[in-house]
């Protein structure tokens, strides 16, 4: 087991640098404030919708160039939000005899409403 020095931020054991720290200075903090942006985003659409969400931050290592040993290693940081969405609004449709969709029902008898002539005079009763 590796104990963090609280003092200067490090294992006790291989001297190594807390991952918070990396990610905040990758790309001179431009990944931090994505990622940030990101939960953040993520956060209102929780609230929003009372879903759950999930947000997964992937780091990526690749060996270093030609196999040498001294030779820089690329490091990238994906990130991925599943965000809750919305339930969509559905609408109620009957099916023809055809199986078509339609809006009024197939089997209902149409009433057919027509509207009285418009007259200009009025009878006295």
């Amino acid at each position: 087991m590796t104990a963090i020095q609280p003092e200067t931020g490090t294992d006790e054991q291989q001297g190594t640098a807390p991952l918070a720290a990396f990610l905040a200075s990758h790309l001179n903090g431009r990944t931090d404030e994505e990622i940030s942006r990101e939960f953040h985003g993520l956060l209102d659409a929780v609230r929003a919708h009372g879903k759950k969400g999930s947000m997964t931050i992937t780091i990526v290592v690749d060996p270093p160039a030609n196999g040498v040993e001294s030779a820089p290693m690329p490091i990238g940081i994906e990130s991925a939000v599943k965000a809750p969405k919305p339930t969509p609004v559905k609408s109620l449709y009957f099916l023809d005899d055809e199986g078509q969709p339609v809006r009024e029902d197939p089997r209902q008898l149409a009433m057919d409403f027509r509207s009285a002539p418009a007259t200009q005079t009025f009878k006295d009763a």
